[in-house]
């Protein structure tokens, strides 16, 4: 059990300005700390350095003479080590995250990193002297005391790395190593990210990566094909570097697995999901299969709609034609996603009330702000905070719900305390998409005109394309990246071609690819923060739709049960948090089930054509 430091994993390429859009609002992270130099962070920093000496000192070589309830005395203060430290790096993450290009945030961010993993060095044996109790002797203390076993898929999910631990020596060493390990080249993409500017033709200044990112959903078809070119020429000129830091991440990554006896490159996030990697094998080859009949067929119907023989590559998330341009502002993006989820039930708005209220979302589009959106837990004993950058599209309404449904799942998640709240990634997506799916039926109810119904329909097809197929295409990127890697050093042509290798696949025959796409891969933010995350937005995608079917049917008591699932947060296996909603993810025909409801959205699509 190595002590995790929140960080958030960037959900979308969102948008946002306020121009138009009302006043838009920002993150108060005083519930965190008041300011940099409070007095209560400095005292919860030296709290820190005496607690893991202190910890160390009581329970290092000592863990196997332990009663039950000893032991339960030492979990629970290794979680409350982790929330300080949880809280500290939340604080620091956020207001980094602000404004990448400052350089005080970004040296506060990285000496509250050093000082903290130095202060957790004496904790690393924890995780490896634990894993070396007997089990039949775990299993006695287990059953001596029910407050502890509490605990046991904790402990489970450690046990499961027991093949993979090294010696004491060396995790300390890589714990240490770390700092200037993958967390350095995230730093660097990072703001190097932020710092980039598009010289987009027949725009007045240069743009950022949001900014240019957005104009391919504009309506001119024009300013769509100067952003992708600019992107491209921006993406090729800085290429090297981006081949640098997938190159260096990857090999190390490849070196720890190694030495780790990991069987696979995913393994390790499997691991960490705790899902069998059959399970996983079984939806990608699922999605794999249903291209031809949902992104392929979807494209040439949209070719057909825009009047064009071929699709370029600034088409791909383009508007409708008949589309009218719209901006929504940020008071009715609430109302209508708070009505969306009041309808589901009260409780759901009244949970979600608090992050418009109390300045748990910042939604903005600043200088040096980092692109994307997420939800970030924080610890359990403060709250969630919402990242947007809200452009007011219809899509950023959809991200509102999707990032909305994140911070609802996690502060009903709480109450298991912070070593049993953390959702593994396949099933933290599913409050996300689930609150997404409420809100699009709720516009699809309200819709006036067939063109409005179309364009609803046609839209949600998008996002699930992208949720759905993007992802999965995404995910064989990373493993063929890792694969190629394992064989040596990657030239940016090399990671080029792999790139396309799935992009043809999973769009299909409507497409063109321009030169310069091929260089698209650098900015994914997943690829460098969290290898292999991205098969888990296919994942919640899925398991929503079964979901979404099952209450769509009348299941009984499907709020409840809903809502259990989420507070169970990571207490307990997938199999038994779906059994109340009938569902088993083991099933091999359990990922058909989902898709074929992306595939009647594009018949009622198909049906509708005049």
């Amino acid at each position: 059990m190595t002590l995790p430091l929140p960080r958030p994993v960037f959900d979308a390429n969102a948008s946002s300005g306020s121009g138009g859009l009302g006043r838009l609002p920002d993150w108060d992270l005083s519930d965190l700390y008041p300011a940099p130099d409070a007095k209560a962070l400095k005292e919860d920093m030296a709290w820190l350095d005496r607690a893991c000496a202190d910890f160390a000192a009581k329970y290092q070589g000592k863990l196997a003479s332990l009663d039950a309830a000893s032991l339960l005395e030492c979990v629970r203060a290794y979680e409350q080590i982790d929330v300080i430290a949880g809280r500290i790096m939340s604080y620091a993450g956020l207001r980094y995250y602000q404004n990448t290009m400052d350089s005080e945030r970004a040296k506060f961010m990285a000496d509250a990193q050093d000082k903290i993993t130095t202060f957790t060095t004496p904790l690393v044996f924890f995780s490896l002297e634990f894993n070396r109790l007997d089990d039949a002797h775990l299993d006695a203390l287990l059953a001596a005391n029910a407050d502890l076993a509490r605990y046991k898929p904790v402990f489970d999910r450690m046990r499961a790395m027991r093949p993979h631990q090294l010696s004491d020596e060396l995790e300390r060493f890589l714990h240490d190593e770390s700092v200037v390990g993958a967390s350095a080249w995230n730093k660097l993409f990072d703001e190097t990210m932020a710092g980039l500017m598009f010289q987009v033709a027949g725009e007045d200044e240069e743009l950022n990566l949001e900014a240019t990112l957005n104009l391919l959903t504009d309506t001119d078809r024009s300013k769509r094909e100067a952003a992708a070119r600019a992107l491209a020429e921006v993406f090729d000129r800085h290429i090297k570097l981006f081949a640098r830091v997938h190159n260096t991440l990857t090999k190390e990554k490849e070196i720890h697995d190694r030495w780790r006896k990991m069987p696979s490159p995913q393994h390790g996030r499997h691991l960490s999901n705790h899902v069998e990697p059959e399970v996983v094998e079984a939806l990608r080859n699922a999605v794999v299969a249903a291209y031809p009949k949902l992104s392929h067929r979807y494209y040439r119907l949209k070719a057909k709609w825009m009047g064009l023989e071929r699709l370029q590559i600034w088409d791909r998330n383009a508007p409708l034609p008949i589309d009218a341009p719209k901006t929504v502002d940020w008071e009715t993006a609430t109302k209508t996603v708070m009505e969306a989820y009041g309808a589901f039930d009260p409780k759901m708005a009244d949970l979600a009330k608090p992050f418009f209220e109390k300045g748990w979302i910042d939604a903005g589009v600043k200088p040096g702000k980092a692109p994307g959106a997420f939800a970030h837990p924080t610890v359990t004993t403060v709250h969630p905070y919402v990242m947007l950058n809200y452009l007011g599209k219809p899509r950023d309404v959809m991200t509102l719900a999707h990032e909305l449904g994140h911070g609802v799942h996690q502060v009903l998640a709480a109450g298991q305390g912070e070593l049993l709240s953390s959702t593994p990634l396949t099933l933290a997506e599913t409050a996300s998409v689930f609150g997404e799916m409420l809100t699009f039926r709720k516009l699809l109810d309200g819709a006036k005109t067939k063109a409005e119904k179309k364009t609803l329909l046609a839209g949600k097809v998008e996002d699930m394309i992208n949720t759905v197929v993007r992802q999965i295409a995404f995910y064989d990127f990373e493993c063929k990246l890792h694969a190629a890697r394992a064989e040596g050093e990657l030239t940016p042509d090399d990671i080029n071609a792999l790139w396309m290798s799935v992009q043809a696949e999973s769009l299909g025959d409507a497409f063109d690819f321009m030169d310069g796409y091929e260089t698209f891969w650098a900015y994914i933010p997943h690829f460098v923060h969290s290898p292999f995350y991205v098969y888990a937005y296919a994942f919640g995608d899925g398991l929503v739709n079964a979901l979404y079917a099952a209450y769509a049917d009348g299941l009984p008591d499907f709020q409840e049960k809903y809502f259990d699932m989420l507070k169970a947060g990571g207490s307990k296996h997938h199999k038994d948090l779906l059994a109340p909603f009938g569902l088993d993810l083991s099933d091999p025909a359990f990922w058909d089930k989902g898709l074929s409801m992306i595939a009647g959205f594009i018949d009622e699509l198909e049906a509708m054509e005049d």
